[in-house]
């Protein structure tokens, strides 16, 4: 089954400063700002959540057709998702235009200082859903103001099931924006700060949220996560991880746990819990994109955490 993944493409630069910024910053002088880092760590890593969550549904064995616009310095992204066998005909090249990307530098106390240019991000609304039907399930995740509010319309109108994840993009959206993707979508996907975050937008508490949607899923980071489905509240344990390293992707690679299961007819509990297994296999892993594993090793890491495999 063809999975369809709205989202933005993004190279993430992230670099490390061996001091404090505290110690530079001085709050009596803030409004004369000007100071500078020594970064001697630079890393460039492949981001973006149509990237993040096609790339680990591909380990999974799925078949993912991510959807974004990316600019003329795309080519690196573009033939390494050749070379991993994704499919790339969705993604839209915009003439004269960066491809999304983060400067992220954080000091020796974990605190990060984060510049972002959306690039052609900001045009996804110039692609269009398929409505030839040869997309069965699909997933609205952050990206483009417009194009967020135009594939959620396009998937419903098409008659196609899919997920509403508004990730960072939730703030872009009001009370009555979120209502209508949430009335449009088949599932959501929050983590627990979203979901407040709609709750105090929307005025309705997660109960009644989750009414409007066939599934509700929260994550909880290192709590889990509950499945909000058919008037209960199903309870998904963390998946055991050998180590922690980088967070960063952990929530896109559990959403390419949910499309799998979604696309495969796993009930909830197994679908959640092979999204958990996913989560840990990338915080195991610095940058959204270096963890790998074959199914028969996903399958194992299932059987550690849960005691039965998947497949």
């Amino acid at each position: 089954m063809s999975t369809l993944i709205c989202g933005s493409i993004a190279f993430d630069s992230i670099m490390v400063f061996k001091g404090r910024f505290k110690e530079h910053i001085l709050p009596e002088q803030v409004h004369i700002l000007n100071v500078a880092f020594l970064v001697p760590q630079l890393r460039r890593e492949y981001g973006g959540t149509a990237g993040n969550i096609a790339y680990s549904l591909k380990l999974l064995g799925g078949d993912p057709l991510p959807m974004a616009t990316v600019g003329s310095d795309a080519a690196a992204y573009l033939h390494r998702f050749g070379d991993l066998g994704i499919d790339r005909a969705h993604l839209r090249e915009v003439p004269d235009s960066y491809t999304a990307q983060a400067f992220i530098t954080t000091d020796l106390d974990d605190n990060q200082i984060t510049a972002f240019h959306p690039g052609a991000m900001s045009l996804s609304h110039l692609n269009e859903v398929p409505a030839d039907g040869s997309i069965r399930l699909g997933i609205v995740a952050p990206d483009g103001r417009e194009g967020m509010l135009a594939h959620a319309a396009q998937f419903a109108a098409h008659g196609i099931p899919f997920i509403f994840d508004p990730g960072q993009g939730l703030p872009m959206f009001d009370a009555a924006e979120l209502g209508t993707f949430l009335a449009q979508a088949t599932y959501a996907v929050l983590n627990d700060y979203e979901a407040q975050l709609v709750i105090e937008k929307t005025a309705k508490p997660i109960d009644e949220l989750a009414q409007k949607v066939g599934a509700l899923i929260v994550t909880r980071g290192g709590k889990g996560s509950d499945i909000f489905v058919g008037g209960r509240v199903l309870h998904i344990p963390v998946a055991q991880t050998r180590r922690i390293v980088d967070p960063t992707g952990c929530g896109d690679a559990y959403r390419a746990g949910l499309l799998y299961g979604l696309a495969k007819g796993m009930d909830w509990e197994t679908t959640g819990r092979l999204a958990s297994v996913m989560g840990a296999l990338k915080i195991e892993h610095s940058g959204a994109q270096n963890h790998c594993a074959s199914r028969d090793e996903i399958a194992d890491r299932f059987s550690e955490s849960f005691g039965f495999r998947p497949w």
